[in-house]
């Protein structure tokens, strides 16, 4: 009696035993996914891209002139390039530098609230757009207005710009499906940027759409172009403003850019109004 009792409970044990080993790797294997997936959008399916920024001041920003004191775009802010010398000090022609002074960076920063790493994104543009298409006179106010509206200068998602220049957390948009007043776009890129293969995302600090991202983005010396990277997205986004001759410093043309990048009044009217208030403040 007493042996076939202890057998019966092992055999019973026996399943329980499995189960729990089961249910120990099935814990550990979720834990890693979990893990995996930290790094793409805590948002995804649940963030909506602004429309347009509230007039108020919020966190990493600065108060905004009234829009009816608006009637153009902001003058034009010049960046200091890195290691850049007086007239009076160069021996010879330089090429133009395309990384911003480090010391600029900093004081401008400080006056504006924008995170430095996203500033030296926005300026970089700027210098570099400066020397490939000079007649288009873009600033980097207008970028940062940009990136501050599109994804708070990529914290919306709750990460921030890490020191290599790309989000710590993957900023991607809801699905563009026609509902809630977007335009329907069905998927372009099988899913390579926005993790999606049925619509398409918008993605990175700048919030492109993956065929936008194609047309607009370049490889630079580190290889391909990252729409998670600020610098990558910036100079995309730079290049897209300048597209058809535009002279930002215009206002028609300003307004027509920034409608290009979305089509509503009323972002491009707080677009106007952060980048008045960074160019102001530097």
């Amino acid at each position: 009696m007493g042996g076939s009792t202890s057998g019966t409970a092992r055999k019973r044990r026996g399943p329980v035993i499995t189960a729990c080993v089961a249910l120990v790797v099935c814990l550990v294997l979720t834990g890693g996914v979990l893990y995996v997936a930290d790094r793409v959008s805590t948002a995804l399916g649940e963030w909506e891209p602004p429309v347009g920024a509230p007039v108020e001041p919020s966190d990493g920003t600065i108060e905004t002139p009234p829009h009816s004191e608006l009637d153009g775009p902001p003058e034009r802010a010049e960046v200091m390039g890195e290691n850049e010398a007086t007239a009076d000090e160069r021996s010879a022609p330089e090429e133009a530098s395309t990384r911003p002074d480090g010391a600029w960076l900093e004081q401008v920063a400080d006056d504006t609230g924008i995170p430095p790493r996203a500033l030296e994104g926005y300026a970089g543009a700027q210098l570099v757009v400066n020397r490939e298409i000079p007649a288009c006179e873009l600033s980097w106010p207008t970028l940062a207005g940009i990136g501050f509206i599109e994804t708070r200068h990529g914290t919306f998602a709750g990460g921030e710009i890490g020191e290599d220049g790309t989000t710590t957390v993957d900023v991607i948009g809801i699905p563009l499906d026609g509902t809630g007043g977007t335009e329907a776009i069905p998927d372009t890129d099988g899913g390579e940027y926005d993790g999606d293969t049925e619509w398409d995302r918008a993605v990175g600090p700048m919030q492109f759409v993956p065929e936008t991202w194609e047309r607009w983005a370049e490889p630079s010396e580190e290889g391909e172009a990252d729409p998670h990277s600020i610098d990558d997205a910036s100079l995309a986004a730079a290049r897209y403003l300048c597209a058809d001759q535009r002279d930002l410093t215009t206002g028609e043309d300003w307004e027509a850019a920034v409608l290009e990048y979305n089509r509503s009044g009323e972002y491009v009217t707080d677009v106007l109004a952060y980048a008045h208030a960074y160019a102001d403040a530097s």
